[in-house]
């Protein structure tokens, strides 16, 4: 048995069509096999809303008296791009105000204008025969502009790993804030209720398919940017009308330390058309999983410390290695869930029919890494390899002596077997000197929590080290946890020096 888009386009006209939930499906299957939930049902809805960075909206101001060929906007002091025309801008829903920060972005902009806000714009040009206007400053409301299009160039993941993070500090990232130590595990995604979850193939959801957006009726325009199929990580480019959107289904917000995101809910209907789509739809979280990836460690390429379904995520806890971790959703499944609901009554009203792709999504697709001619500067490329060093059981007054030698600020400490076990500096050497007596050898007034870094790190990973820690220089150890160098600002600032030349 297969039923036909016409076929189903016609029972939501006449209202009859049977539509269910993704959340609802895997019980009818259950219940009636498959071909009696292909004969039963006709329109599966999705849902899914979380943070989408890739998200950001096409204005058109219209033309102002006299005219101005904006170069430069600003938004409430978030500025838009205007590289398009005289009077359109596109507004990336992260960048950041120039006033506030992380604080407001263009998330917020594009929140404000859908709550029905007014927006300050500020533009400025250097003028020509035809435009002559230098500045404009004006306030808007969503229903001055003449278009304002939602246009996401990546939404909709099919799938996010989980995080969670394996060194000793806290980490800020797009998965939110990573406790120490595995201290907790985060995750994102709507799992069973996930549109592209539910249509693993890209069989049903490509160009020209309707969806839900924000509250509004949208359109796929195709596959998203970084859309790699063929990983199980799919993604949508969508567009919509945000006139028409709500704030219900649209939120700014702010990772704390990593910058500005907007919410976004995005559903898809899919009509089933035959048993490989009752199939597909019948999928449950514990069919879903995905890699636990720890972001304690700053490569494109980090490691994965097991797999993980989303019902496990969901649960509240996993465990690793032995141990407990309590997990947490950045996405809301309640949203989602709501989000499906809405569009099912949409099709069961009659306000949304359906269409098969005009334009499939490649199914096989994988994404690529940058392509870099010029490599980034590793430690080994500007590290001192004259290094200073002294034993854990040398007094106090040698490590003074080779300190005021001047060679070094900084002395690491090894044991007997040459390998690092502390570090002092010149203000450990003079706070022992101020308390004579107190202690004598060097192990006693070490720093034990050394900071290091290796030959084959990126030097930017090691500034970062060194801003994070508020310190000065970097022990260089090899996999024995031998001190084969030393990195110190002196090494950075002569690295620098050559890139301003």
């Amino acid at each position: 048995m297969r039923k036909s888009i016409d076929q189903i386009n016609e029972r939501i006209r006449d209202g009859n069509a049977r539509v269910v939930t993704a959340e609802e499906m895997p019980k009818i299957v259950a219940e009636l096999g498959e071909d009696g939930a292909l004969k039963e049902v006709d329109v599966v809805t999705t849902g899914t809303f979380g943070a989408m960075c890739s998200s950001g909206a096409f204005l058109n101001f219209g033309h102002a008296e006299p005219p101005i060929r904006m170069e430069r906007i600003w938004l409430n002091d978030v500025e838009a791009y205007g590289g398009l025309a005289a009077v359109d801008a596109y507004i990336g829903a992260t960048q950041q105000s120039e006033t506030r920060g992380e604080e407001y972005g263009g998330a917020h902009v594009i929140e404000d204008l859908v709550a029905g806000k007014a927006v300050s714009l500020r533009a400025i040009s250097k003028g020509t025969d035809c435009y002559p206007r230098r500045t404009i400053t004006t306030e808007l409301l969503l229903e001055h502009l003449n278009q304002a299009i939602m246009c996401n160039p990546r939404n909709a993941y099919q799938r996010y790993n989980a995080a969670v993070n394996t060194t000793d500090r806290t980490l800020h990232t797009y998965m939110g804030t990573l406790l120490p130590s595995s201290g907790n595990v985060t995750f994102s995604g709507a799992g069973l209720l996930n549109p592209i979850s539910n249509d693993p193939k890209l069989r049903l959801i490509g160009s020209g398919v309707p969806i839900f957006l924000c509250g509004a009726p949208g359109m796929v325009v195709g596959e998203g940017t970084q859309h790699s199929s063929a990983g199980g990580f799919s993604t949508l480019m969508v567009t919509g009308d945000l006139k028409q959107m709500s704030q219900d289904f649209l939120r700014a917000a702010t990772m704390t330390g990593y910058g500005v995101t907007l919410y976004v809910g995005l559903g898809v209907p899919l009509p089933v058309i035959d048993k490989e789509v009752v199939r597909a739809t019948a999928v449950r979280d514990e069919d879903i999983s995905v890699d636990l990836i720890d972001y304690g460690i700053p490569s494109r390429n980090r490691p994965a410390l097991r797999k993980v379904t989303y019902a496990e995520l969901r649960s509240g806890s996993i465990n690793l290695n032995g141990e407990e971790i309590r997990t947490s959703s950045l996405s809301s499944f309640r949203r989602a869930r709501q989000v499906a609901e809405t569009l099912k009554d949409w099709i069961k009203a009659g306000k949304m029919e359906l269409s098969l792709p005009t334009r499939s999504i490649d199914p096989k697709r994988v994404v690529r890494p940058m392509h870099e001619t010029v490599k980034t500067p590793r430690v080994l490329d500007i590290m001192d390899r004259n290094i200073v060093s002294i034993g854990e059981e040398e007094e106090i007054r040698t490590a003074a002596l080779k300190l005021l030698k001047g060679e070094t600020n900084h002395l690491p400490v090894v044991n007997s077997e040459g390998r690092l076990v502390g570090i002092v500096t010149t203000f450990d050497i003079s706070k022992a000197v101020a308390n004579p007596g107190k202690a004598n050898l060097v192990r006693d007034i070490m720093k034990k929590k050394v900071i290091t870094t290796t030959p084959d790190e990126s030097v930017d990973v090691a500034v970062r080290k060194l801003e994070q820690h508020n310190i000065s220089a970097l022990p260089v150890v090899d996999g024995n946890n031998h001190v084969v160098a030393i990195l110190t600002a002196i090494n950075l600032g002569k690295l620098f020096g050559r890139w301003l030349k």
